[in-house]
């Protein structure tokens, strides 16, 4: 597990107060009980933590590029965030 997967579980297990153990690669955040609400704080806790800026539409998801679909889609795209800092 790479480190920016542990800290994108690490961000997603606090915010559905959950162990990040409980957190699976395949998790939807609907499975997780994360909602809308949820869903933008766990974006700004990303940013924080990564120093990166998600192009994120909280509105339309599906516009953004972003993928939010699971766990692991999410760190996917953190990934690529953090790499374009590079």
């Amino acid at each position: 597990m790479t480190s920016v997967e542990q800290e994108v579980i690490r961000i997603i297990a606090e915010q559905a107060v959950l162990d990040p153990a409980d957190v699976t690669p395949d998790s939807t955040l609907a499975d997780l009980g994360i909602d809308s609400l949820g869903l933008v704080e766990s974006i700004f806790a990303i940013e924080e933590a990564f120093d990166i800026s998600v192009p994120f539409n909280a509105n339309d998801p599906s516009a953004s590029g972003f993928d939010i679909s699971t766990v692991k889609s999410i760190v996917a795209a953190v990934e690529g965030l953090v790499a374009q800092k590079a």
